[in-house]
């Protein structure tokens, strides 16, 4: 494997969350702060997040939003993001708003912690729970803790969580 920085090598997206972690104010602005400086089209910066922490009403307004076999391991996680973008160009606020989740989980990683995120989520309730303004789509909820034991999980999950991570080669990515 060619050379990786341990940021990007180390971050996988877990199950088990530590039921009592919690992130502190400062690790929330952190990974809000990393998705801000993402790059996007003409600095547009079509993305808007809300963050839920554990039990607050915004977090069971999005936990509510999904489906209920991963209610079962998120509600550990301490705190919900999601990911929302703006703008007419869909394909291009898409985009970067994945630039901008993929800056906050590399800051996530930095900080010790780990993301899993979710893109089956029911779109239109989210959007009303959380009263959001037209124009603004979720596209995806992040899962953010610390890790947790993965034989808390069921045993269904408990396997997925601890077998080996596996990638396609390089070669298998390439359009020839």
């Amino acid at each position: 494997m060619a050379d990786l920085t341990p940021l990007l090598a180390y971050r996988w997206s877990p199950r088990a969350f530590d039921p009592s972690a919690e992130l502190t104010p400062e690790e929330s602005a952190s990974l809000l702060e990393a998705a801000r400086w993402a790059p996007s089209t003409e600095n547009g910066q079509p993305w808007r997040f809300a963050l839920g922490h554990r039990d607050d009403e915004t977090w069971k307004r999005i936990l509510i939003s999904l489906p209920v076999d991963d209610q079962i391991w998120i509600r550990h996680a301490a705190t919900l993001v999601v990911g929302a973008h703006t703008g007419l160009d869909t394909e291009r606020a898409a985009y970067d708003l994945g630039q901008a989740v993929a800056h906050l989980t590399v800051q996530a990683t930095a900080l010790g912690l780990h993301v899993h995120q979710l893109t089956r989520f029911d779109r239109a309730g989210l959007s009303t729970e959380l009263d959001l303004p037209g124009g603004v789509r979720p596209l995806v909820v992040a899962a953010v803790g610390r890790l947790g034991d993965p034989f808390a999980l069921p045993a269904e999950l408990r396997a997925r969580e601890t077998s080996l991570r596996r990638r396609r080669p390089v070669a298998e990515l390439l359009l020839r």
